[in-house]
């Protein structure tokens, strides 16, 4: 959910999180599903293709942590 993302990403504006989480979604990466709940509810969940990038981002971290 957008605030959980936000509290995950602290000093990140809530536009620019909300901008990457549009791109994204046009990417296919991720998908958006909205709740007509009050106050309104969002959640966010990966598709096929942003599951397939973990292996690639978790190398990306680990190099980041043991060389950067």
């Amino acid at each position: 959910r957008f605030g959980e993302l936000s509290e995950a990403l602290p000093g990140v504006s809530s536009r620019t999180i909300t901008k990457k989480l549009e791109l994204l979604e046009t990417k296919k990466l991720i998908l958006r599903k909205a709740f007509l709940e009050k106050p309104p509810r969002v959640e966010y969940s990966l598709t096929k293709e942003g599951l397939a990038l973990h292996a690639i981002v978790e190398s990306m971290r680990t190099y980041g942590e043991k060389y950067l």
